[in-house]
């Protein structure tokens, strides 16, 4: 489906001219802002990005977000949207210091090539429910510091939160002189029409969230950044630290009431250390469900094959009331886990859960256990991440180099790290691209460079022609000519 095509070229109705009509003025008004705004310096940019994260970061603003977004959503917990608003948006800031994203960026003498930066224009920011002020927080920076607009289109559930998160922006811009229009939002209530609508319009679409809306943007005839489905899974090999995995993994379930794509839906565990890491697992709050309580957690969780609200982003006592597992609720559990073998839409727990739940794979071996995770993949998050527990580091690359995914994270809580953290080099984002692997034109996590558009100035240079022996030297030799 064309989305161009349906939004500009179907027959006309009052709806949809009211919605062509609203999202056009509002693109309008970014185009005006933009054009100003690309042009006005290094200074001004920073002083833009600044104040859009500086709206999200201050502690009274950052809690009004937090509450209001668990309020309205039904997602997640305050405390953990609190620090997650806080420091992805701090470690997005040390990300961008002292960024060059106007003007010459580069100079190559030896090649002739300089390197200007240019902004891309209006970006649509597509941003889900699940955070609804740290991703469009994310993206509205980004998009700032490479001298761009952005219109927000944000889930139905995380709309309260994105406009207060969008009002506070504009207070910063109030004071700093800048132009509201710079960032704006899609109205209430927001439609898949103008969604669609602001997809065409924009010239850049960066959609997170679910996959209807990632292919939404493929489609829009816009040049569109999307991210895979999420149903990361995690290694633990007999060598690992098997305490200080539990605890990772455990913080890793639980942060947020599980509500990141990088959360551990599956933990494969080598038969070997099963039984104690098992153990581990318990001493820092999960409870292993028998094969009765599983099948009861399961109803509960899937509704014609579709998650339930009703447990999805839930703590995991209300989650196992919610199933009728009253005597698990009350031993107050963090996380609740199962066993399973299986694969695929008939065993709904191999898939992503979006709840503290986990599911326990066993392995005989490491080449077993990436083979569970290789298995896992295939039926559903491709591309993403795996986690990696062992102390055997050189296992971390035979991953990178068999298993498809776009991240290997290494001896920490994955979904901390996946996204960017201050004690690995990934860079800070709510974005992470799968590749192919995962239907995705990238498999980098969403930085400020996604957001630019580069000129390269060739000057003329010493032409350096080669050999033809010394490039196909090695074949002649090995093949012959």
């Amino acid at each position: 489906m064309n989305v161009r095509a349906t939004t500009a070229e179907t027959a006309s109705s009052p709806a949809a001219d009211d919605v062509r009509s609203e999202v056009g003025a509002l693109v309008a008004r970014a185009r005006e802002a933009q054009r100003a705004f690309e042009h006005a310096g290094q200074t001004a940019l920073d002083t833009a990005a600044a104040a859009a994260a500086w709206a999200i970061m201050e502690p009274g603003r950052n809690r009004r977000l937090a509450e209001l977004a668990v309020r309205d959503t039904g997602l997640g917990n305050v405390e953990d949207k609190v620090q997650k608003n806080f420091r992805k948006t701090l470690g997005l800031l040390r990300d961008l210091h002292g960024k060059p994203t106007c003007g010459v960026i580069a100079r190559d003498a030896e090649r002739g090539i300089v390197e200007i930066a240019r902004a891309v224009g209006v970006v649509a920011a597509v941003t889900p429910s699940t955070n609804p002020a740290a991703t469009p927080a994310n993206k509205i920076v980004n998009a700032l510091k490479c001298g761009n607009a952005v219109i927000v289109s944000p889930s139905p559930k995380g709309y309260t939160s994105c406009a207060l998160l969008v009002e506070f922006i504009h207070q910063q811009f109030d004071k700093a002189g800048l132009d509201r229009a710079l960032v704006q939002l899609l109205p209430a209530p927001v439609s898949k029409a103008a969604s669609a609508e602001l997809m065409a319009r924009a010239d850049l679409v960066v959609a997170t969230g679910s996959q209807a809306n990632v292919r939404m943007a493929y489609a829009s005839g816009t040049p569109a950044f999307g991210v895979g489905a999420g149903n990361v899974a995690s290694i633990v090999e007999r060598s690992a630290v098997l305490d200080d995995a539990a605890r990772k993994i455990a913080l890793s379930k639980t942060f947020d009431n599980a509500t990141s794509c990088s959360s551990e839906n599956s933990v494969v565990i080598e038969d070997a250390i099963y039984d104690a890491m098992l153990g581990a697992l318990q001493r820092c709050g999960g409870v292993l469900l028998d094969a009765a309580q599983k099948a009861r957690l399961q109803a509960a969780m899937w509704r014609d094959g579709k998650l339930s609200e009703h447990c999805t982003a839930k703590p995991a006592a209300r989650i196992a009331q919610t199933a009728g597992l009253d005597e698990i609720a009350a031993r107050e559990p963090a996380f609740l886990m199962v066993e399973e073998s299986g694969f695929g839409v008939e065993h709904p727990f191999s898939g992503e859960k979006l709840a503290p739940v986990l599911a326990l794979y066993r392995a005989s071996d490491f080449e077993a256990a990436a083979n569970i995770v290789r298995e896992l993949y295939a039926y559903m998050g491709a591309g993403h991440s795996v986690g990696l527990h062992t102390a055997h580091l050189d296992y971390a690359v035979q991953l990178g180099e068999r298993l498809p995914v776009a991240r290997v994270i290494v001896n920490q809580a994955h979904c901390l790290a996946t996204g960017g953290n201050f004690n690995n080099g990934l860079p800070f984002s709510l974005s992470m691209g799968c590749g192919t692997w995962g239907r995705n034109n990238f498999s980098g996590n969403l930085d400020y460079r996604y957001y630019l558009n580069v000129t390269r100035v060739a000057y003329p240079i010493e032409e350096r022609v080669p050999e033809v022996d010394t490039l196909l030297g090695e074949y002649f030799r090995s093949v012959g000519r």
